[in-house]
């Protein structure tokens, strides 16, 4: 029997956009999916999907959904943590590739180690890290409730924070809280140019500085209001100020420009002057990914139930302890 070509066997994505996001569209309906994009993608993306948001509040979408695939239009452990909530659930991710420095810098082995040398911490982890640094976590946070939640913890516990240390430090000074601190970063926020932002101050001298808490010291000096990224959009939607510096990854400023278009928003470029406080992991997916994957239900998040199940106790201690 002759072997069929995979040419001929190979989806044919629709060339114009118009008709590759009513594909989308029909495929959505066929399958029962949802889409979910964090605000860090391709404005394109974020159009067509069914819920924008940050961390926390894509979790609660996924944890709430009742369709049957959800696509997660973000990076891995966004994806991963949705399989997780969900796992009875098909959960895709357009590109397997979409990863993050920020999860990458804290491997789970080294994490072990580092955590066997404070046996009596807490262990307090940002939800940009694995399912296996969750597995050893006590709790999850997000940006937007780090504060409130280290607030809720017991005085007389010692708190390990990982991955992130500029978050970290943020966060020990909101609180008040003493923090060991992993020392992770995230290479989008530590690419951002002081000398490039204090030029922005000067030539727009009416514009308030607002700034994402993975930034490093020097730069939230510099900011008027300090939040994730959901609290920056509702920053910017509230102030009475019409022009803003945004030092975060510009992928929010669409749905800035989208919620208050009558305003002015201004991206800080990188240390060497051009943009690439773009995350390149984030702006993997694209529109034919999507459709790709809708098309051909791949590539799927898997996971062992163990690890799940291990995973899902200091996500389901965020949930219920978050407003």
């Amino acid at each position: 029997m002759a072997a069929v070509s995979t040419e001929e066997t190979a989806p044919q994505v629709p060339r114009r956009k118009e008709e590759l996001q009513e594909a989308i569209n029909n495929l959505r309906q066929k399958r029962n999916a949802i889409i979910l994009a964090h605000y860090y993608q391709d404005p394109e993306i974020q159009d067509i999907s069914d819920y924008i948001g940050d961390s926390l509040e894509l979790a609660r979408k996924a944890s709430g959904t009742n369709a049957d695939v959800i696509v997660f239009c973000g990076v891995h452990f966004m994806a991963e943590t949705a399989k997780i909530l969900c796992p009875e659930k098909i959960v895709l991710l357009p590109d397997l590739d979409a990863g993050c420095t920020l999860a990458d810098d804290c491997p789970s082995e080294e994490f072990a180690k580092f955590k066997s040398k404070y046996p009596n911490h807490y262990v307090v982890s940002y939800i940009n890290c694995t399912a296996a640094v969750k597995a050893q976590s006590d709790l999850i946070c997000t940006s937007s409730n780090a504060v409130s939640l280290i607030n809720q913890i017991p005085p007389n516990k010692n708190i390990l924070f990982a991955p992130d240390r500029n978050l970290g430090r943020w966060v020990q000074k909101q609180s008040g809280r003493k923090l060991t601190v992993w020392p992770g970063s995230c290479i989008v926020h530590e690419t951002f140019s002081e000398e490039a932002l204090i030029k922005l101050k000067i030539k727009h001298p009416k514009a308030e500085v607002i700034a994402h808490p993975e930034c490093q010291e020097n730069l939230l000096e510099l900011s008027d209001f300090i939040g994730s990224t959901s609290k920056l959009l509702n920053y910017a939607e509230t102030s009475p100020s019409e022009e803003f510096i945004v030092v975060t990854e510009p992928g929010i400023l669409h749905q800035m420009r989208t919620k208050v278009p009558h305003k002015k928003f201004f991206d800080v470029p990188g240390i060497d002057g051009c943009s690439c406080n773009s995350c390149p992991y984030m702006r993997l997916n694209t529109l034919e990914k999507l459709w790709k994957c809708l098309h051909n239900m791949e590539p799927k998040i898997e996971m062992e139930k163990n690890l799940r199940e291990s995973a899902l106790l200091p996500i389901k201690r965020m949930l219920e302890l978050s407003p």
